[in-house]
């Protein structure tokens, strides 16, 4: 049995996404330079760095797990396992404002390290992607409705 990552069809997608994102710029060194650059700041950060030390003992291990993680979401590495949705689920205390706030601080972060407009567009709206997923998520296992009263910021709007 052909599983998916060994498929023909699938490993060209996956070269064909490596070799779009290498062309603006985005390889393995950006998203880990990205990476602990971005958590710096989150650490750092009044708002969320207690809660991200609250749920995180080993950062050493976090930040190898989130290389994985933007490594198979901007290059389809396939290399991240993990369920993030779970995780954030289990944080009580999170809601929107703490998306907003995460996306602006990784707005800047990109702003700093992105080696192309093109590169910060796309990693932007990535995050934006995936901050809105687990924001709807917590909204309707928590609220049981699929309403939201904001909106988070786009990567366009902070330039």
């Amino acid at each position: 049995m052909t599983t998916t990552s060994t498929h023909p069809h699938a490993h060209a997608a996956r070269e064909k996404r490596r070799t779009e994102a290498s062309a603006i710029g985005i390889d393995e060194a950006f998203i880990a330079t990205f990476v602990d650059d971005f958590y710096t700041a989150i650490r750092a950060d009044a708002l969320l760095g207690p809660i991200f030390a609250a749920h995180i003992d080993d950062w050493p291990a976090h930040l190898a797990q989130m290389n994985r993680f933007w490594q198979s979401i901007l290059l389809s590495a396939g290399n991240f396992t993990g369920n993030p949705m779970v995780k954030h689920l289990a944080i009580p205390s999170l809601n929107e404002a703490h998306f907003v706030h995460w996306l602006r601080l990784f707005y800047a972060t990109l702003a700093r390290l992105a080696p192309t407009p093109e590169a910060a567009q796309l990693v932007g709206e990535k995050a934006r992607m995936i901050a809105d997923s687990l924001l709807s998520a917590i909204w309707v296992h928590r609220d049981h409705t699929p309403d939201r009263k904001g909106e988070l910021p786009h990567v366009q709007d902070l330039s």
